[in-house]
């Protein structure tokens, strides 16, 4: 036998040894620095097709809706409400923390409402005031997510609110809301469509879906996304090409626009034709993923620390480059569904969404027609900030002569000095010359002079 053959087989052994000990003292290691979570399975069998970390627990954020919808519509398939049943805003709705509404204690509001509200905006005070409406309580809808949780398998998840604020108690894992999803798919296949709207319309306000797949990804149907900063940036995501659903879940990522990034790559691999998949290993099915023992990651200094340059928020906006080249390329995917040989997922999430009609939500009862555009109208009025306004004033106390006066003092005041003068007074104002000795700037009526600038009595000129 040759000499190298000879030492090479004599040393396999110890090479094996040392490979498969290093391998035992990294998986730990990993686990316990877990910072994201991925699964992607089918939709209709459950097969596991990528998981990292997919069965370590984690705080779910606004993912947590998506169980208030199951219970909900579920109920509504029950018969125990309709789509048309009023629930009204209580004072513990209202004071929820935005995201929101933001809608004054009293108001009534549709289930059919309050559901695109929360599913597209993420509308905490919409949680409660489904979780009220349904459950009688915020605890009392809470046992009802967490008996759901348990008859479907959700081995790993607890519930303590609607709408997954901040709460020891909320924990799920990546395994957890894939089985959530495909009870989505599989149990309310007529109420599915409020997982994949586009666009929101209030009054004069239009909200986008904050899950960035939607009107992107070709095929995009589902679901829903979350933060909080001790979770980090979620998204349970969906698309549906050629037959095929797929499910794919990320959490814990960097922002709003990567954790769309991650799961549209994850879609786009599972979509692929690979004729070596044979040769991955077999990963079993959702419901079959072992469980982790340990406590969910926090990632509250990583996304909220004072590192970060930007706010964290659900509505991060941190996209990469826009360019109209992509936006085109992207109409162009969706509209034929052949997809450019450049085009990447960073591409299609980066571009704007294909373009749709906002579904107009409105508060009150459930109307059609032209009664919608009315109703809606009303919001508007209703939502709309006063016209009236004080003049804004600049660091140092000092008026902002940019700033637009009230319309009205524009008018009264718009060939003399802008002083408040008491209307029952025939005395011009203290330290002031009166207002014939002084002409208007000509450029922008209803603005002093600096030369005719009353003085306090530091010197400075009063607001």
């Amino acid at each position: 036998m040759h000499p190298a053959i000879a030492l090479f087989r004599k040393s396999l052994p110890i090479w094996m040894i040392l490979v498969a000990g290093l391998m035992v003292a990294i998986a730990p290691l990993r686990a316990a620095q877990a910072t994201e979570a991925h699964l992607l399975i089918e939709a209709d069998s459950g097969k596991v097709l990528e998981a990292e970390n997919a069965t370590y627990p984690w705080y779910p954020a606004s993912v947590t809706k998506l169980m208030t919808a199951y219970v909900t519509l579920t109920a509504v398939k029950q018969g125990r409400i309709t789509l048309d049943t009023l629930f009204a805003v209580s004072p513990t709705a209202a004071a929820q923390s935005p995201s929101k509404m933001g809608f004054r204690p009293g108001t009534q509001v549709t289930v059919d409402n309050a559901l695109k509200m929360m599913l597209v905006k993420s509308a905490n005070d919409m949680a409660v005031v489904l979780a009220e409406g349904v459950g009688g309580s915020i605890d009392g809808f809470s046992a009802e997510m967490n008996a759901t949780a348990q008859r479907l398998g959700m081995t790993q998840t607890s519930y303590v609110n609607p709408n997954g604020l901040p709460a020891d108690g909320q924990i799920t894992s990546a395994r957890d809301l894939a089985i959530l999803a495909r009870a989505i798919i599989h149990d309310l296949p007529e109420y599915e469509y409020f997982m994949h709207i586009p666009s929101i319309r209030y009054g004069r306000r239009v909200t986008h879906n904050f899950n960035k797949l939607i009107g992107r990804f070709p095929g995009a149907d589902g679901f829903k996304t979350g933060f909080i900063c001790a979770s980090g940036y979620n998204l349970v995501g969906s698309a549906t090409q050629n037959g095929k659903r797929l499910i794919a879940v990320v959490l814990g990522a960097s922002s709003g626009t990567m954790r769309a990034v991650r799961v549209a790559q994850m879609l786009e691999r599972g979509f692929a034709n690979n004729t070596l998949s044979w040769l991955r290993p077999a990963l079993g099915t959702v419901d079959n993923l072992a469980p982790i023992a340990a406590a969910p990651p926090n990632l509250r200094d990583e996304m909220c620390g004072p590192k970060r340059k930007h706010p964290a928020s659900d509505e991060d906006d941190d996209v990469v480059a826009n360019s109209t080249a992509t936006g085109n390329a992207v109409m162009s995917f969706l509209s034929t569904g052949v997809q450019p040989p450049t085009l990447r997922p960073v591409d299609m999430i980066a571009a704007a969404p294909a373009p749709s009609d906002p579904i107009v939500v409105y508060t009150g009862p459930t109307r059609t027609g032209a009664a919608i555009a009315a109703a809606a109208e009303a919001d508007a009025a209703r939502d709309a900030p006063p016209k009236a306004g004080k003049r804004s004033k600049t660091a140092h106390g000092k008026r902002d002569d940019n700033a637009a006066p009230e319309a009205k003092a524009n008018e009264k005041l718009k060939n003399q000095v802008s002083v408040t003068i008491n209307p029952n007074s025939t005395k011009p104002p203290a330290n002031t010359k009166p207002a014939a000795s002084k002409k208007p700037d000509a450029k922008r009526p209803g603005v002093r002079p600096a030369s005719a600038k009353p003085k306090t009595a530091e010197g400075k000129s009063k607001p």
